[in-house]
């Protein structure tokens, strides 16, 4: 069966990750030239990112560790890409409705409003956050964006740094800074070394990638860095003077224990980035497993609405590996669901592969789960929502008096998650806290709602002139 006709397919992929490289790779193989648009100047996403080109003067084995291999298969794949789809880096999706896009182009700042036949949205992932007292410090920093520096501008947060939190990316950030020659004060891991023990069996399902994480920690061990593990974070410390991170402090289980430091980069594994699929209509189910609300999709990627197909970990935290694979998966969904030929043999290789790793998946959740009792240590006072300065206590008050027992509620009572982040840095730390004042489970509350635009604009947008390649 032929290919049909690019007027007959307008596929747009949004994201240049592993997904949406392999999704782009995968259409383009069968005739057809996607637009990829992606909000970084270069593709490759978070895990594979790449400084700027005027930049690029470390190796890929510097920048991506035991990954620089798979790093520069992506890069290469992208790069062959190039002249078979239309491009648009620097571009941010910001609104979807009525089969468009809009899009906000930079550094110009135009705008253009994108119309697609197929979608497949491979938005990524961000750091989930649960605060604590002095989080709003200057030198503060989320995992990611700690490891942004690093990769992308290739400089350290500070100049003695402390890592805190739990999940896989806390030591894979603690190694590269301590590689790249930064001094790593201590790592600070909220997870019992019990926990990771009894998950061992589990992670064991990916030998390769149990053995990456059991090297970083040996290798930090061995560095002299400071390892703690069943921790809980109480406060980072501020000087007084010039109002930045001067140190932290703990509770080992024993007893409060402090350490000087100049940054702190922290975080809880990662959340999906699903603004995007909400404002698409896709239907949301709890995930237990992510301890989250998510976009509901089949094993090939499809969502609930037609022609919209999602893939990688804005769909379900999963890493590198299974985004490539469900960008191609869906990818091939896509084509099949508009009558082109497919290899039946490796759609099911793909769906194999990304099933086979849902147990491994369990046994990390296991490793690390989120602290159980944050919510019930959280004070009063702790600031929950820095964009609307919204603390603990008024959202434990607003759900007492007001009887907000569900996210949008609380919201529209409170604020919270109104401001410029739209509740991507506050929406997980709220519903906990929302879950422990009403007693209520965590999947009854909800998730706030996603609301357009899904990352800050410009308030006065330039007019697009026309519906395909406007201000471009």
């Amino acid at each position: 069966m032929m290919a049909p006709s690019s007027s007959a397919l307008q596929p747009v992929i949004v994201g240049a990750g592993p997904a949406g490289v392999r999704a782009a790779q995968a259409l383009v193989a069968h005739g057809l030239r996607p637009v990829v648009i992606d909000e970084a100047s270069r593709a490759g996403g978070q895990i594979y990112r790449r400084p700027p080109e005027s930049l690029a003067q470390r190796s890929a084995q510097a920048l991506y560790g035991f990954e620089a291999g798979r790093a520069e298969a992506v890069h290469a794949a992208f790069e062959s890409l190039r002249e078979r789809i239309d491009y648009r880096p620097d571009s941010l999706a910001w609104n979807a409705q009525g089969g468009r896009l809009d899009v906000l182009h930079g550094p110009t700042r135009s705008t253009s409003s994108l119309p697609y036949g197929q979608l497949i949205v491979a938005t990524g992932a961000t750091d989930r956050v649960l605060p604590v007292p002095g989080w709003t410090l200057p030198g503060v920093y989320t995992l990611g964006g700690a490891q942004v520096a690093l990769k992308f501008q290739g400089c350290a947060i500070g100049g003695r740094v402390v890592f805190m939190g739990t999940g896989p990316l806390l030591y894979l950030v603690a190694y590269q800074y301590a590689k790249a020659g930064a001094k790593v004060a201590a790592v600070l891991d909220t997870a019992r070394l019990a926990d990771q023990l009894a998950a061992a069996p589990a992670m064991l399902r990916q030998p390769a990638v149990f053995a990456k994480g059991v090297y970083y920690v040996a290798w930090l061990r061995a560095h002299g860095v400071a390892l703690h593990s069943g921790v809980r974070p109480l406060r980072v410390l501020g000087d007084a003077q010039d109002s930045r991170v001067a140190g932290v402090a703990w509770h080992d289980g024993r007893e409060e224990r402090t350490l000087a430091c100049d940054a702190v980069g922290f975080g809880y594994a990662l959340r999906s980035e699903t603004q995007l699929a909400d404002l698409l209509g896709c239907r949301f189910e709890f995930a237990p497993l992510h301890r989250a609300h998510l976009p509901v999709r089949d094993a090939a990627g499809r969502s609930s609405v037609r022609g919209v197909y999602l893939a990688g970990d804005g769909a379900g935290i999963m890493g590198a590996d299974a985004a490539e694979w469900a960008g191609e998966r869906a990818a091939l969904a896509l084509l099949a669901d508009n009558g082109v030929a497919v290899d039946a043999a490796r759609t099911a290789e793909l769906e194999r592969k990304l099933h086979k790793l849902g147990g491994f998946r369990e046994g990390l959740e296991r490793a690390f789960p989120l602290p159980s009792d944050w919510a019930a240590h959280a004070s009063d006072e702790l600031v929950v929502c820095r964009c609307e300065n919204i603390t603990a206590g008024t959202l434990r008050q607003t759900a007492a008096a007001a009887g907000a027992d569900e996210m949008n509620r609380l919201k529209a009572l409170s604020r919270v998650g109104m401001g410029r982040c739209q509740g991507r840095m506050c929406g997980a730390a709220a519903a906990e806290i929302l879950a422990h004042a009403t007693g209520l489970p965590l999947q009854q509350v909800g998730r706030l709602r996603g609301q357009a635009p899904i990352k800050p604009i410009p308030i006065r947008l330039a007019a697009a002139p026309s519906a395909e390649g406007a201000g471009e």
